[in-house]
């Protein structure tokens, strides 16, 4: 295929070293581009011609920043920049106001980036593996996200903020030091909720349709459904009873 139709670019563990071919950035019609694996401690301006690309892929490289060229790119949906070396995210970045998906796990940010805040339309944040300790109280603010993965901080209480955030359908607390958690039944979106490896003792409460995941949930979904199981028989039992009974009819 020509260059200029090509859509999916792999370079990834290509062994790049610092540098990412300049012929890349002249392919204009680009949407999809992964540098995945690579010691690439930067990327060249010219990379912000790619006015096409949706998705960018910079995972387990060496950058220390953000470089500006990427966040001009305005249509990327989706970009992973996890395993790096990033203690912050530049202001710059919300000029992705088409972003929906964001990866920054396993890097060293020691506070949670606000400059996300901007971003109206994130829906997927994974955060995890950093060394994050609190959430900022107005966090409840990005009210587009759906899904927020926080494992391997170092969170020793739960965030209250989260409590807030009514819109969540995926929380991953996995691998943190909190020792008891408040019901989530407020939560009344939430379908997924991963807990694994904290020093708690039981399980935290939640909807009647979340999934849980963490030491005693096994026990507690199956308590559950035989909870659910019990109240169905009664129900049925109970219309059973009430039912009237026929009407004969009589000749005339």
């Amino acid at each position: 295929l020509p260059l200029l139709l090509l859509l999916l670019l792999l370079l990834s563990l290509l062994l790049l070293q610092t540098l990412l071919p300049l012929r890349v950035c002249g392919l204009m019609h680009l949407e999809k581009l992964y540098v995945c694996g690579n010691s690439l401690r930067t990327l060249p301006d010219s990379l912000s011609q790619l006015p096409g690309l949706r998705i960018l892929a910079l995972d387990f490289n060496k950058l220390e920043d953000v470089p500006m060229a990427v966040c001009q790119l305005t249509n990327l949906t989706r970009l992973y920049l996890g395993s790096n070396r990033l203690m912050t995210l530049p202001p710059e970045l919300r000029n992705l106001q088409s972003l929906r998906c964001l990866w920054v796990e396993s890097n060293y940010f020691h506070r949670f980036p606000r400059v996300l805040y901007d971003l109206p339309h994130l829906k997927s944040l994974q955060i995890g593996d950093n060394r994050l300790k609190t959430l900022p109280p107005d966090l409840w603010r990005m009210e587009a996200l759906r899904g927020l993965w926080l494992y391997g901080n170092r969170f020793d209480t739960f965030p209250k903020v989260l409590l807030r955030m009514e819109n969540l359908e995926i929380l991953d607390l996995d691998r943190n030091k909190i020792s008891e958690f408040p019901s989530l039944k407020r939560l009344h979106a939430l379908r997924l909720f991963s807990y694994d490896h904290n020093p708690v003792k039981d399980p935290p409460n939640v909807g009647e349709e979340a999934l849980i995941v963490g030491e005693g949930a096994a026990e507690f979904l199956e308590e559950r459904e035989a909870k659910k199981e019990r109240r169905r028989k009664a129900a049925e039992k109970e219309s059973e009873e009430v039912q009237p009974e026929p009407e004969v009819c009589k000749d005339k």
